[in-house]
């Protein structure tokens, strides 16, 4: 495939934007290559800015759950932006995607609009403090909440990809109060609760991690951080960002029988628009102003378009729930025949599945937390990367991302991601020989 229109932008971009991109993981850097530019979407397919089609499986990370510009979403959008795209005024549609949040997550009692998962787990953790009265929080190793200064310790997603875990002009006098514990490891908070009696506010997870992979939480694990918080006084907080009405209508909390205290979300309710919300009970959320002290806000929270899209595509969901069944069969003809090819070149990685969520590890060895997903030879991903995008699939640039399945990913562009996987697997297979884990 040719990309000189891409490089030639990549390029120009770098005068103007720091990096070139306004996200790290878009520059491609952990693949060793520039990255593509895109030009249109439409369904499963994606398009760059020199022609090139691909088998879309990043899908905006992860809310194109309907595919990429689908019709529906289209249906009255003209109207909805010649009424006006911001008013600074409350509107019905704000409160129409209230009811449907409320209603879909039996957590969220009461629930607020911002303009990003960056905003709501922020926000949801000066909430959780608010109430407690309490300063220290617990998160986990891998699991990536934000940029906002007191989670982005250990953090996963691009700063895992790049291997800065903690970033520079992050003050100590903020991380001093994030308490960081080993995923799936319920040890490890009991531990934590015990050494910092009555001082932690909430313990914050992604109940199905996407940012070091896809990482399901094990049932006694996400049961023991709810007793545990129960008992110690503490909030659960679910950021539920990459998993809310994607892995379930009422996301992973409705998976696995759990129910936190406070969740967030993020572009899923804007079906890619930006835009965030997090919710509670109702005895948490009335804590945040005007009704109580704690303050929170956003000129353009609840914005009119965002909530039009938003709320069509949550209707449409929770209208149909064949959607979901229709992304547990393809997700589960995906993860068996990525299984498949892996056997066939006995490269012996571990493919990981929740749902329409699905990602591939380059380890032979199980993958339950941070450090086990550390073990992942990231060499030999990027020869993998660079095969399937010339063959026209595009994967996340980054081994802790997962793939992205829609109700728009036909039979016949699962054969050919798998096709495609079979020869870039024997392309890994013959690197793997020739060059001992080195990659020029």
């Amino acid at each position: 495939m040719n990309h000189q229109k891409s490089q030639q932008a990549y390029e120009n971009a770098q005068q103007y934007i720091p990096g070139g991109v306004n996200s790290p993981v878009r520059a491609f850097q952990s693949v060793g290559i520039s990255p593509i530019f895109a030009q249109k979407a439409k369904g499963s397919h994606l398009w760059d800015i020199d022609g090139n089609e691909y088998i879309d499986y990043i899908c905006s990370w992860g809310p194109m759950i309907l595919g990429h510009s689908h019709p529906m979403l289209q249906e009255g959008l003209l109207e909805a932006v010649d009424r006006g795209i911001s008013f600074g005024l409350p509107t019905t549609l704000e409160l129409d995607m209230a009811k449907e949040i409320c209603s879909a997550y039996p957590a969220a009692e009461l629930v607020r609009m911002v303009n990003s998962g960056t905003e709501a787990t922020m926000s949801a953790i000066r909430v959780a403090r608010g109430y407690t009265g309490r300063d220290k929080i617990i998160k986990f190793e891998g699991c990536y909440h934000g940029h906002s200064d007191g989670l982005l310790v250990k953090a996963g997603s691009g700063a895992l990809t790049y291997g800065i875990p903690t970033s520079p002009g992050v003050p100590a006098d903020i991380t001093k109060n994030t308490l960081v514990c080993h995923y799936n490891d319920l040890q490890s908070v009991q531990d934590t609760f015990e050494a910092n009696p009555q001082e932690i506010a909430a313990v914050i997870v992604e109940p199905i991690a996407g940012n070091m992979g896809v990482i399901p939480s094990q049932p006694e694990f996400l049961q023991g951080l709810r007793d545990l918080c129960t008992e110690k006084g503490a909030v659960l907080i679910f950021d539920e960002v990459i998993s809310g009405f994607r892995a379930a209508f009422g996301g992973a909390a409705q998976l696995y029988g759990v129910q936190p205290d406070m969740v967030c979300f993020g572009k899923i309710i804007g079906a890619g628009m930006p835009v965030g919300a997090y919710g509670g009970k109702r005895e948490i959320m009335e804590w945040v102003s005007p009704k109580g002290p704690v303050y929170q806000a956003g000129t353009l929270s609840g914005n009119p378009l965002a909530m039009f899209l938003g709320l069509k595509q949550l209707r449409y969901l929770a209208q149909h729930p064949e959607v979901y069944q229709q992304l547990q069969q393809s997700g589960q003809q995906l993860e068996q025949g990525i299984k498949d090819k892996i056997a066939k070149h006995q490269l012996g990685y571990q493919v990981q599945r929740v749902g329409s969520l699905c990602c591939i590890f380059f380890t032979k060895q199980p993958v339950h937390s941070y450090q086990d997903a550390m073990t992942c030879d990231t060499e030999a991903f990027k020869v993998y990367f660079r095969e399937m995008l010339q063959q026209g699939i595009l994967v996340a640039p980054s081994q802790f991302e997962g793939m992205f399945l829609s109700v728009e990913h036909s039979q016949q562009d699962i054969e050919k991601t798998l096709s495609a996987m079979d020869n870039a697997f024997a392309s890994v297979k013959k690197w793997q020989e020739q060059n001992n884990g080195t990659l020029s």
